[in-house]
């Protein structure tokens, strides 16, 4: 990237010299054509004999001069601000096609760790259920890590096929009042039973909205779901639920690292997560807080991200009631 930056700058520069030395070629010209008409002018006219008719003809020559300079001038400038637009826009262009590889490349990266990961570990649990002859509370430990092996599939699943669907314009919302209250409530117990994580709840019973409670169920499982990979082990994770007379408002607090300021709006983008695949040890594939913002943004509603006090984050979905 630097080299390629490096090369359209002196390709640019050159340009833009070259249109320098065109113009000065230009003021050159036009004074080379100023003298030759002021010498075809005493030619054919005595300045000390016609003093008046002179100095009218020397005025339109001077006139012409500066015409001539003003039109160069203006062209030049011209020229120069639609190169410097023109270059800005190529420039940005291929500056945002290249981090857009980039962050598909990661994607990739970490989409086939996200797919790998369950798979094995659902093929070890089947392996070991297959060869050995266990005891019920065993088997059962080992059925319930596949279900829930089996649930990180669907929900990663889930987040591609909808990113796919929304992005294309396919998927039409299913618009019906349901209470957020319990869905909220149902998206914590399921997160309770599938981990053995400290949850705190502060949910306002009684909250209904209209929306598409499946899709919102996801934005806000996304929500929890990237709140325990970044929470440590011994962290609260919390969940809340008010409501104002016109906004809902649902807030997911971890424990984690934090996100500084410089990234709180980037971390919305698609593919896009700190760091890099190579050195980051949380799992994910940049999706969910994308897809979450998109769900969120059909509801006309808001998504923003806090500092969470003492340390981690607060991401918190604003809806209209």
């Amino acid at each position: 990237m630097r080299i390629i930056s490096s090369l359209y700058l002196i390709i640019l520069a050159y340009i833009i010299a070259a249109l320098v030395f065109w113009e000065m070629s230009l003021q050159q010209q036009s004074g080379r054509i100023y003298a030759q008409e002021v010498i075809t002018l005493r030619s054919q006219l005595d300045s000390m004999q016609y003093p008046a008719e002179y100095a009218a003809e020397m005025k339109q020559l001077n006139e012409k001069l500066a015409s001539r300079t003003t039109q160069y001038v203006a062209e030049g400038t011209t020229f120069l601000i639609v190169i410097l637009i023109g270059a800005a826009v190529v420039y940005g262009s291929f500056s945002r096609r290249i981090g857009l590889s980039r962050q598909q490349n990661n994607f990739m990266l970490a989409v086939t760790h996200e797919l790998k990961s369950p798979l094995a570990s659902i093929k070890l649990n089947l392996q070991t259920l297959a060869r050995h002859k266990l005891d019920e509370e065993k088997r059962e430990k080992l059925i319930e890590r596949c279900i829930s092996e089996s649930n990180r599939l669907n929900d990663l699943c889930n987040n591609m096929l909808f990113t796919s669907q929304i992005e294309g314009r396919q998927y039409k919302p299913a618009l019906e009042p349901f209470s957020l209250s319990e869905m909220a409530e149902d998206v914590l117990t399921e997160f309770a039973t599938r981990y053995q994580r400290p949850f705190q709840e502060d949910i306002a019973t009684g909250v209904r909205i209209t929306g598409d409670k499946a899709m919102l169920r996801i934005a806000l499982t996304n929500l929890v779901e990237n709140a325990i990979k970044y929470t440590p082990a011994n962290g609260i994770i919390g969940i809340s639920l008010e409501a104002t007379p016109t906004t809902a408002i649902l807030r997911v607090a971890d424990e984690g690292p934090g996100i500084p300021d410089a990234e709180k709006k980037k971390v919305f983008d698609k593919f896009y997560r700190i760091g890099n695949e190579e050195s980051r040890k949380t799992k994910g594939t940049g999706l969910g807080l994308y897809l979450s913002s998109r769900i969120v943004a059909q509801h006309k509603g808001r998504m923003v991200v806090k500092n969470n006090t003492p340390i981690g984050s607060i991401f918190e979905i604003q809806l209209p009631v």
